[in-house]
């Protein structure tokens, strides 16, 4: 086992030094404290799901003193890291993300979308398709209680269809069993939602759905079940 560092000095001596933090402002604090401390050749790679835009400045700040980048957020939980079966969505140079390949591998399939930043833009994509999806499931498993069916026989009989997929297994079951333990949170979605919304803005794009999702995690928030699995959306619209 690799001993944990006690200063930042000693961790700026890595060749990589992984970070992999809540959102964007945890991102600016930890780069403050670190950068000073980063000597020429060595490379960031950012994990999290952040802001694209103020990570293009933290890549063109490091790039300035010779320190390389990628930005490489995943989606598949806990259930991909255990499986080492995570989708990684790479934003660098290509010689940054070539660095950073045998250390992602380990982890799952890496594809580079793009340069700096572009990885978080990804992610924010990957994520309206899920939290839109979980959305989807919800109403469709009301909509199965309220007439009258056995939301686990639905399961079974959407199974292989057009209608499957693993949210509708993993956060379907959780809703059907009102079981809300965390596993990716309110809180964090409502996150990644303000992101995709700021980027939408930024280039223009209107996306109705996820603003309309992203009040209802608002009101997750506000009723203090941010900390719930984002499968709680289910109880917004089955009462």
């Amino acid at each position: 086992m690799i001993p944990l560092c006690s200063t930042l000095e000693e961790a700026a001596e890595a060749e990589v030094a992984l970070l992999m933090l809540a959102d964007p402002d945890a991102v600016d604090a930890v780069l403050s404290h670190l950068k000073p401390h980063l000597a020429p050749g060595r490379l960031v790679l950012d994990m999290g799901t952040s802001d694209p835009a103020r990570l293009q400045e933290h890549a063109r700040r490091l790039a300035e003193r010779g320190i390389g980048w990628v930005d490489a957020p995943v989606s598949d939980g806990p259930e991909g890291v255990e499986r080492r079966r995570l989708a990684i969505m790479a934003g660098g140079s290509p010689q940054d993300v070539a660095r950073a390949e045998p250390l992602l591998g380990a982890l799952g399939s890496v594809v580079r979308v793009g340069g700096p930043g572009d990885g978080h833009t990804a992610k924010l994509v990957n994520q309206v398709i899920v939290g839109l999806t979980i959305e989807a499931v919800a109403e469709a498993l009301v909509l199965a209680e309220k007439a009258g069916l056995d939301p686990r026989l639905v399961q079974r009989a959407l199974r292989g269809g057009s209608a499957d997929s693993r949210i509708l297994h993993a956060h379907g079951t959780r809703m059907i069993e009102r079981t809300f333990a965390p596993h990716a949170t309110v809180q964090t979605m409502l996150k990644d939602a303000r992101l995709a919304l700021v980027l939408a803005e930024s280039v223009s794009a209107e996306l109705p759905h996820l603003a309309s999702l992203s009040r209802r995690w608002e009101h997750l928030v506000a009723e203090g079940r941010g900390g719930a699995d984002c499968s709680a959306l289910f109880t917004l619209l089955v009462a």
